[in-house]
């Protein structure tokens, strides 16, 4: 389903005295194709780097991705852009919704991304799965913070993606609503791989089917 071999990841800083971080430092990983995975670690650790080379946000240095049989080194550009587009729904910790588009609006456009028409069924169903229903005229600002996460997990929904990466869902929220967002994507988990960037450890344990923890860009 989708494998990691041998990533590597250098960020070199700007200016006379800036430091190199190695960011992944030979990190390989099999993941499965259904369940929720958690990257855990310390701010620092390579953590949100791993999950931006396996969602084709950022390339590594050497190391190679294999996603179903195919080697992301033989991808053209255009494949990135349609395994970012069509096999991968993100979810950011900022929920990255539009306030001047109601939440109806904010879902359909991740159906034009695509290229594909509007489909208000699609929409409300999608909004009935993340326990919105009925929300789907409201504006943003007249959300809280748990639903606007819940909107962002629909926007990924819609795509219908293979893989949903999340980085720090629960960091903006409080430990209930945190839990709410949880309950959502493990259900998700049943039928799709959920990989998620957490510093929450007790999260990670309730959740979790597997638990990938990362020092200083190697898993340990």
């Amino acid at each position: 389903m989708l494998e990691v071999r041998n990533l590597c990841k250098t960020y070199k800083g700007k200016g006379k005295h800036s430091v190199t971080v190695k960011a992944l430092d030979n990190v390989s990983c099999t993941f499965p194709k259904t369940g929720m995975i958690f990257l855990l670690g310390k701010s620092g650790s390579g953590k949100s780097t791993l999950l931006n080379m396996i969602g084709g946000l950022d390339k590594p240095d050497s190391g190679e991705i294999i996603i179903k049989g195919k080697n992301s080194k033989d991808f053209s550009g255009s494949d990135f852009d349609s395994y970012r587009n069509t096999y991968i729904g993100f979810i950011f910790q900022e929920y990255n919704i539009l306030n001047e588009f109601n939440i109806e609006q904010n879902i359909s456009l991740a159906l034009q991304l695509q290229g594909k028409p509007n489909d208000k069924a699609a929409v409300e169903k999608i909004l009935k799965e993340v326990d919105l229903a009925g929300l789907g005229k409201r504006k943003p600002n007249t959300l809280s913070g748990g639903q606007k996460q819940r909107v962002a997990i629909a926007r990924a929904l819609i795509k219908s993606p293979e893989i949903i990466m999340a980085d720090e869902p629960s960091g903006a929220l409080d430990s209930k609503t945190g839990k709410q967002v949880f309950d959502t994507l493990k259900k998700l988990s049943e039928e799709k791989l959920v990989i998620v960037v957490s510093h929450d450890r007790d999260f990670a344990e309730i959740y979790g089917d597997r638990i990938i923890e990362l020092s200083d860009g190697k898993i340990i």
